[in-house]
């Protein structure tokens, strides 16, 4: 009768445990679920501004190429086919190693951001996708760091016809790093960034330069937050070149990975929005 009695107590104190766990389970599964609330991700937005300017940096010194903005490479795919119609002294029949560049940074960018519709079946702020498609940049941000590694070429460039990356490991760094940016403009725009895409800056110098209150002397939210993250495009730049002096590019991509996943972490405590 007491083993009957004790086994009873113990099976009520098993199914207490078992029915404390599943609530914190199912409470993390939920929080991971919810949306996140776009007025709260102006500083994260900023963050990645920098992370727009260190990752353009990297590419920009091994071969004039801006991998995060990609209306510079299409046009100057447009200008290597139209070569072909140059005097003869000028032109030119081949696709040059620059072009190549351009060519692969162009398609890369796009298949990353093809990624956010994958976003849009998850929900395009939902903390689950933010998370995943930043932990997604980590790994794209590691293999370039490697491919820069194995791929053996100077991190920086000689003259304008004299690039680096030039071999196929190097240009699958350049790749993959254009990739990430390409997911990261999708995620911006998708949370309604003051900074758009927080990827090409056109449009924030635009809507910061017609400003009603640039030349303020109070706090504008509107004009502080585009001025900050044309600030942090700058200094992501400046970081990643003085990085790369030290460490190479397969260092400075290293210290990209940290960074990315310092942005992965952010995103999981951003506040939820409030339900309507």
């Amino acid at each position: 009768m007491a083993n009957s009695h004790a086994s009873t107590v113990a099976d009520v104190e098993s199914g207490k445990a078992e029915g404390q766990i599943a609530p914190a389970r199912k409470g993390l599964f939920a929080y991971m679920q919810e949306v996140v609330d776009s007025k709260k991700c102006n500083l994260i937005s900023i963050y990645a501004c920098f992370l727009t300017g260190y990752t353009s940096s990297v590419s920009f010194s091994a071969c004039f190429i801006w991998c995060g903005f990609q209306t510079g490479n299409v046009a100057q795919l447009g200008i290597a086919i139209a070569r072909n119609f140059d005097p003869l002294s000028t032109r030119t029949y081949h696709f040059m190693k620059p072009d190549q560049q351009a060519f692969v940074s162009l398609l890369s960018f796009l298949a990353g951001t093809s990624l956010g519709r994958i976003g849009d079946k998850i929900g395009p702020k939902r903390r689950t996708w933010l998370v995943l498609a930043t932990f997604m940049q980590c790994l794209m941000t590691m293999a370039g760091a490697l491919c820069a590694h194995f791929g053996g070429e100077s991190q920086f460039a000689g003259e304008r016809a004299n690039p680096s990356w030039t071999n196929p490991i190097s240009m699958t760094c350049l790749g993959f790093i254009s990739a990430t940016i390409g997911l990261q403009g999708i995620m911006g725009k998708r949370i309604a960034s003051p900074m758009n895409t927080t990827v090409v800056l056109t449009t924030t110098w635009v809507e910061l330069f017609n400003d009603p209150q640039l030349l303020g002397l109070k706090p504008v939210p509107s004009r502080d937050i585009r001025m900050a993250g044309v600030f942090m495009l700058f200094l992501g730049g400046f970081v990643a070149r003085a990085i790369l002096a030290q460490i190479g590019a397969d260092g400075a991509l290293g210290v990209l990975c940290g960074f990315r996943f310092l942005q992965l972490v952010w995103w999981a405590f951003i506040p939820s929005a409030t339900p309507a």
